[in-house]
């Protein structure tokens, strides 16, 4: 096998959820392009037909499921529809949602609300795909700089669920790696054009760059090369691992 090789995902299916916008169609996009066919998950189907057209232009399937993951129920229905598609090989745990509310006045549905989806959620979807994912599959979990800094802010729920994932990542890559030879691991993504970071204030997100080693935002396809790397058998000794990929953030 060349390194190249490497990279490849023939003959898997990969299961990306948060599939219809942002980070999650670069994420599809770049799998499809590995030779994956992809099963897109996201509580808005309707808006999953685009990203389905650019996984079937880059020559294999997609096949949509519309799934809310902080339901236990769904993320098992996805799992299942995802087993009935092909081998299923990778999971990228991408569904993610953000509200920035002060500690001294955000309710507790708004914080559970937070991690239901970002944390609670990843797990179910984790366990579900675990038990229909043959030995040497691959989890990955998208997680965010700010489960490691604080970039000003008022983000308590989103900080505690994106940190939270990353304790997740060791714990279930401590569990799986040699009994089941599944991989479990974490992306770090700094600024990114998404829905999110186009809610922020104006000026915000250029304030932040600005400060950084690299001065600029980051472009999806290098977010999506760093998860291709996590999701193949490239990366086939690393495992509980978060990788950073952020310009230098967590370092200015």
């Amino acid at each position: 096998m060349s390194i190249l090789d490497r990279f490849r995902l023939d003959g898997r299916v990969a299961i990306v959820t948060g599939a219809s916008s942002g980070l999650g169609v670069a994420f599809a996009k770049a799998l499809a392009e590995a030779g994956a066919d992809v099963v897109l998950a996201a509580r808005r189907v309707e808006r999953l037909d685009d990203t389905a057209r650019l996984v079937e232009e880059a020559g294999c399937r997609a096949l949509c499921v519309r799934a809310d993951v902080s339901s236990p129920e769904d993320c098992r229905s996805v799992a299942r529809a995802a087993a009935g598609f092909g081998t299923v090989g990778v999971l990228v745990n991408n569904a993610g949602v953000a509200e920035a509310v002060p500690a001294s006045r955000e309710r507790p549905e708004e914080f559970r609300g937070v991690l239901d989806v970002n944390l609670f959620g990843a797990y179910w979807m984790a366990q579900a795909a675990a038990a229909v994912m043959p030995r040497g599959g691959s989890i990955v979990n998208v997680s965010s700089v700010l489960g490691l800094v604080s970039t000003g802010l008022p983000q308590a729920a989103y900080a505690s669920s994106k940190a939270g994932l990353l304790g997740l990542t060791r714990d279930l890559a401590a569990q799986w790696s040699s009994r089941k030879d599944i991989r479990v691991n974490a992306l770090a993504p700094g600024y990114f054009a998404s829905e999110m970071t186009a809610r922020q204030e104006p000026g915000y997100v250029d304030d932040i760059v600005r400060r950084i080693p690299i001065p600029r935002t980051g472009h999806p396809e290098e977010l999506a090369a760093a998860l291709l790397f996590l999701a193949s058998d490239a990366s086939g000794y690393v495992t509980g691992s978060t990788l950073t990929v952020d310009g230098g953030l967590t370092i200015s």
